[in-house]
C-alpha cells in the first residue's frame, strides 16, 4: 500500500518503560495489558495501513506515578528517558516517526522545563499531556505557566485520556467507555478555565474524536454557558476549535456526529497501535475508508492534509 497517512495517535511502549511501571506494580493501561512493542512491529503494521509516519506518544499513566509528590525527580528523569528513546527513534527512521513529548503534570516546573528541552533539543513535534492526572483535570490554576510557554511556541498538544478519579466498575474496562468521558471532562475543562481564549496559539487534539464531545457538544455548550454566562453558540465555537483524532472512531455511528462538527480541517488519523490490536485497527481503519460521504478530498484531509497544517515539516516537498 502506498505510504501516505500521517497517524497522529499511536504509542510507544519502550521495554524499559513497561519494565518500568510492573516494577510498580502497573500491569495495564486503563484495562488493557501493556502491548509488546518494537519498531519493526510498528513498522510492519504502518506499512499495512499506508501510514507514512507516526507521530508517537507515551499512553497512561504516564510517568508521574506518585500522587503525594507535587514534585517528582523520579518522574522528571523518567520523561527524559522517554524523551530521549522517542528522538533516537525518529532520527533512526527519518520520515517514518516523530513524538508527542512526555511531561511530568501535575509537577508545572519539571513540566515546563521538560516541554522546553524536548521541543527546542529534540526536535519534539508537540507534547502529550493527560486528561487526569491522580484526579487533577487539566486547566487547574498551577498550569498556566505551562499554557504560557506552549502558546508561546504555538505548540501542539496532545490530550489523551486516563483512569477517572473514583473506582472502576466491575466489568467495564476503562478504555471501553471511562477514557471518552475522561477526554470530555478535561476538554470542558479546559473551555471553562478560558484556557483556549487566553492562549490562541495552542493547537490541541482531543484523542479518539474527542470522546463524546462531538455527539454531546450543544449539551456542554448550554452547561457552560449556564456557568459562565457567554453564548452557546461562542461556546459551541470554541468546542469545534480542538482537533480530534479517528482512532477507534472511523465508524459509520461515530463519524458522522464528528465529522458534522469538527471544523474543516480539524479531523486527523489515528490507530491507537498497539493499545489497539492489529484486528482493531483494521476494523476501524478499513470502516474509515469505506465511508463514502467523506469524498476524495475528505479523505485527503484526514488522511494526511490536515495533519500537514499542523505539522509543517511533514508536508510533502518540506
Amino acid at each position: 500500500m502506498t505510504r501516505l497517512r500521517i497517524d497522529v495517535h499511536q504509542h510507544l511502549v519502550p521495554p524499559r518503560y513497561a519494565g518500568w511501571l510492573r516494577s510498580r506494580g502497573i500491569a495495564d493501561a486503563g484495562g488493557r495489558a501493556l502491548p509488546d512493542w518494537s519498531t519493526g512491529d510498528a513498522l510492519a503494521v504502518m506499512d499495512r495501513h499506508g501510514i507514512a509516519t507516526a507521530i508517537l506518544s507515551i499512553s497512561t499513566p504516564g510517568v508521574h506515578l506518585d500522587p503525594a509528590r507535587s514534585v517528582d525527580i523520579e518522574a522528571r528523569a523518567r520523561a527524559a528517558e522517554m524523551n530521549d528513546f522517542a528522538a533516537s527513534l525518529a532520527r533512526a527512521h527519518p520520515g517514518r516517526f516523530g513524538f508527542f513529548a512526555t511531561l511530568t503534570l501535575p509537577d508545572v516546573d519539571g513540566a515546563v522545563a521538560e516541554a522546553c528541552r524536548a521541543l527546542d533539543a529534540l526536535g519534539a513535534d508537540g507534547v502529550v499531556l493527560l486528561a487526569n492526572t491522580h484526579g487533577r483535570y487539566l486547566g487547574e490554576p498551577e498550569e498556566e505557566p505551562l499554557w504560557q510557554e506552549l502558546d508561546r511556541r504555538g505548540a501542539v498538544v496532545f490530550v489523551h485520556p486516563s483512569t477517572l478519579p473514583g473506582p472502576a466498575v466491575a466489568g467495564v474496562p476503562p478504555f471501553a467507555a471511562d477514557f471518552l468521558l475522561d477526554t470530555t471532562r478535561a476538554a470542558y475543562r479546559l473551555v471553562q478555565r478560558d484556557v483556549l481564549r487566553r492562549y490562541p496559539r495552542l493547537r490541541i487534539v482531543l484523542a479518539h474524536a474527542g470522546g463524546f464531545v462531538p455527539y454531546a457538544s450543544h449539551r456542554l455548550a448550554a452547561a457552560l454557558s449556564v456557568q459562565t454566562g457567554r453564548s452557546p453558540l461562542e461556546l459551541l465555537g470554541e468546542l469545534s476549535a480542538f482537533y480530534f483524532d479517528t482512532a477507534l472512531s472511523g465508524s459509520p455511528a461515530a463519524l458522522p456526529s464528528l465529522l458534522a462538527f469538527a471544523r474543516p480541517g480539524h479531523v486527523l488519523f489515528g490507530s491507537d497501535w498497539p493499545y489497539a490490536p492489529a484486528i482493531a485497527v483494521d476494523y476501524f481503519t478499513g470502516a474509515l475508508d469505506g465511508y463514502a460521504p467523506l469524498g476524495e478530498d475528505g479523505h485527503a484531509r484526514v488522511d494526511r492534509l490536515a495533519a500537514e497544517a499542523l505539522f509543517p515539516r511533514l508536508a510533502a516537498g518540506a
